[in-house]
């Protein structure tokens, strides 16, 4: 890609067609039928889940949830078809692909668009206010972003705060599993993100492909990685200090030390310091009731106000050497942590 949005496109993907097509043909059926029929059945399911909500409120006192995540359920599988039928048009008014910077331009309304939506509906339908502070640190660019990961939710800050409000057009870094939402497929594959296959046998060339990634950014561009790498459960937690202490027992004790965040994967976060940009932290606290559906169903999460805090990291403040580097990734996600405590410690 030359200049900060291009005038033609870098592959940064390069999976086979056919196996594109495929899957493809699977999700995207998938997704079309899931709209459809939520739509039609839309009446009797709000019935359904009204009488659930009735039974729950004189059983336990529950507030009413089920009806709240049918909505958010029915909006989510209608903006992934809107989604869809957007990208559709956009392929075929640039030739079917063929004016490829155009192609990519087009698109990056339709994350925006994809993003916002399902964001505005999280936050009307649950009742969601949100405190965001620190916010003009993450200017001027470029950027390397690393934002916690707690939720199905807060995937769509980045481009909430960092695209919609400061006009930032952001490189992603996603677990390969993603391509399993369609709109998330062709939207993802067609901008400059990367598609991380965690279970790959050469983990060398998942550095080379994160490290080409953030080449060549714009004063407009950045690029984002959750280095926890999945959203945290206080399982998952265990599970993945006990793989720190089995590969790198050094970080064990530090790792042990996190009380409400996954321990930082290393590699991505060296590959893409080698850069030499700032960095912006992301921390963010309330979003944790949002995890799992059953986290929903507990009703913790309606009214909630989510606290959201950036603060930027100069590149001349990061170390250069790789064993400093982790002791500074493994200090910076430590104050995350304590930021998250502190919050929840001054709201009880």
């Amino acid at each position: 890609m030359t200049g900060p949005h291009g005038s033609s496109r870098r592959r940064f993907h390069d999976e086979p067609q056919n196996t594109i097509v495929r899957r493809r043909i699977v999700t995207i059926t998938r997704s079309v039928a899931v709209a459809l029929l939520t739509t039609m059945l839309l009446p009797l399911l709000l019935l359904i889940a009204i009488g659930v909500d009735l039974v729950r409120v004189v059983l336990h006192g529950t507030r009413f949830v089920a009806t709240r995540l049918l909505l958010f359920g029915w909006i989510f599988a209608v903006v992934e078809l809107g989604g869809l039928l957007w990208m559709f048009a956009v392929w075929l008014i640039t030739g079917f692909g063929a004016a490829s910077s155009r192609l990519v331009d087009l698109t990056w309304p339709v994350q925006a668009w994809w993003a916002r939506t399902l964001f505005t509906a999280a936050t009307r339908i649950f009742d969601l206010k949100f405190d965001v502070r620190g916010l003009e640190s993450a200017t001027p660019g470029p950027i390397v972003a690393m934002f916690r990961h707690a939720s199905i939710v807060d995937n769509l800050l980045p481009v909430v705060l960092l695209q919609d409000r400061l006009g930032y057009r952001l490189r992603w870094l996603l677990k390969r599993e993603l391509l399993n939402i369609p709109a998330l497929d062709v939207g993802g594959t067609r901008l400059p993100n990367h598609f991380v296959d965690r279970t790959s046998t050469d983990p060398r060339r998942e550095l080379r492909a994160i490290r080409r990634l953030a080449a060549d950014l714009g004063p407009d561009e950045g690029v984002l990685i959750f280095p926890e790498g999945t959203r945290f459960t206080p399982d998952r937690q265990r599970r993945a200090v006990a793989d720190v202490a089995e590969r790198s027992p050094e970080l064990a004790a530090r790792a042990g030390e996190l009380r409400h965040t996954m321990p930082p994967r290393v590699g991505g976060v060296l590959a893409l310091l080698d850069t030499g940009y700032d960095v912006v932290v992301c921390a963010h606290e309330g979003l944790d009731g949002f995890a799992k559906i059953e986290d929903i169903l507990s009703g913790g999460l309606v009214g909630r106000t989510i606290t959201i805090q950036l603060w930027r990291i100069p590149a001349t403040e990061i170390p250069a050497d790789r064993g400093e580097r982790v002791d500074w990734l493994y200090a910076t996600w430590k104050t995350v942590d304590d930021w998250i405590d502190a919050i929840r410690t001054n709201a009880q």
